[in-house]
């Protein structure tokens, strides 16, 4: 079968590098990292896996940042040496394990791609999975599979920018019946968002800044308003498409980053009260109870410590890497509570835990969320590099949200 391949390879990786930073698809080229290869299909490692046939595959941010090898090294022990790319997924179960249970052959899923001590089969779980905190889980590099936190970073597991790849039964979850195939596949961009609003709920009187009107920006704001949330949400905003969408979801008021003055938009919006240093950016006193960064650059991070309040609450989602740059000064200065968050868990919602993907289900299914109108294109993936340029290149020409490989 045709897979989209991740090589980690030092020699690739200078040459794309050298010649990324002069020409973009030079990161998904022929001398890139990036290839489009006859794979065979994974096997099922046990009785415990699944295979699944992909009906979509969603393009991430976080893959966009590997491809242009934005990654840090940080990451590369938790990530097997050559791994099929995608994590995003739903379609059809075509192969069930003997020892799966609650599912069958033809039954619609989606797959949570975290791999942690549940799929690579090590019993007793360790001190962070027991907790349900499985993004945090102590073995990613351990146990019965190769390397890799997530599908889509594991040899052993295939990934989903590819007809089908195998899940461990921890992995599963039925999409209901009245939540449409493009709904499903939104799923993990949601939960991205949802995950860090439930552990950083701000109160009903805060007020909240949500820098990026991305895909996980947006999903942030319909996370805090499916929630419930009564805060003041201002969205900064490249695109104004992208704040029509924000507003659709509930956000109040957008900023936008190309209309002028952002940091005295900000000030305005939050009363805070801007100052000129001697040197570099203008420094904010007062401003947003909560800031949610959803870009990961390193000048959005920056802006994003000077924007919060003192004692404010800056909640890190945008997947930064080695970030350059950024005057750690308003941490200390303002008493900043910075705060990470990577994938999904187990959530307290309403007296009781529950996983972050079952309940965005629940939500699609009860019709208290609807993100289809996210989702914006679909490419076969023997164009993934006409995907790959619209994506990096022209994405505010496309007016890209969420793009999707599709599969019959």
């Amino acid at each position: 079968m045709k897979a989209i391949q991740f090589e980690q390879s030092i020699p690739r990786y200078l040459v794309s590098k050298a010649l990324g930073a002069l020409y973009t698809p030079a990161f998904y080229g022929a001398y890139s990292c990036l290839s489009l290869r006859d794979v065979p299909a994974p096997p099922l490692p046990n009785g415990e896996w699944a295979r699944i046939k992909v009906r979509y595959a969603g393009i991430c941010g976080s893959d966009l940042g590997l491809v242009r090898l934005h990654d840090s090294p940080f990451m590369s022990p938790f990530g097997s040496k050559v791994f099929t790319m995608g994590h995003e997924n739903v379609g059809v179960l075509t192969e069930v394990g003997d020892c799966v249970e609650g599912f069958k052959v033809g039954d619609r899923v989606v797959a949570d791609p975290l791999l942690p001590c549940a799929a690579r089969g090590i019993n007793p779980v360790c001190s962070e999975c027991a907790k349900g905190e499985y993004s945090r889980c102590l073995n990613f590099a351990e146990g019965s599979i190769a390397p890799g936190t997530i599908t889509g970073s594991c040899a052993d597991t295939g990934g989903t920018w590819s007809p089908e790849f195998v899940a461990h039964r921890f992995q599963l979850f039925h999409v209901p019946d009245n939540v449409s195939d493009e709904n499903a596949a939104l799923v993990d961009a949601f939960c991205s968002a949802l995950h860090p609003v439930m552990r950083n709920m701000p109160g009903d009187e805060e007020t909240v800044l949500v820098a990026g009107g991305g895909i996980i920006g947006i999903c942030l704001v319909a996370a805090l308003r499916a929630m419930g949330s009564k805060a003041r949400l201002l969205v900064l905003a490249k695109y104004r498409y992208q704040g029509e969408l924000a507003q659709r979801y509930g956000a109040d008021e957008i900023i936008y980053l190309r209309d002028g003055d952002a940091y005295q938009a900000v000030a305005d919006k939050t009363g805070g009260c801007l100052y000129k240093p001697i040197l570099g950016k203008r420094v904010m006193l007062g401003g947003p109870d909560i800031v949610y960064e959803c870009v990961g650059s390193d000048s959005s991070i920056d802006d994003c410590l000077r924007f919060a309040r003192e004692g404010g609450r800056v909640v890190l989602i945008g997947l930064a890497g080695l970030a350059k740059g950024i005057d750690w000064t308003p941490i200390w200065f303002r008493e900043l509570k910075v705060i990470g968050s990577y994938c999904y868990a187990d959530e307290d919602y309403q007296g009781h835990r529950i996983r972050t993907y079952q309940l965005a289900l629940n939500w699609l299914s009860e019709g208290k969320l609807d993100l289809s109108r996210l989702l914006t294109q679909r490419f076969r993936i023997e164009n993934y590099r006409a995907a790959l340029d619209i994506l990096l290149t022209r994405k505010s020409a496309s007016k890209s949200m969420k793009a999707v490989f599709e599969f019959d």
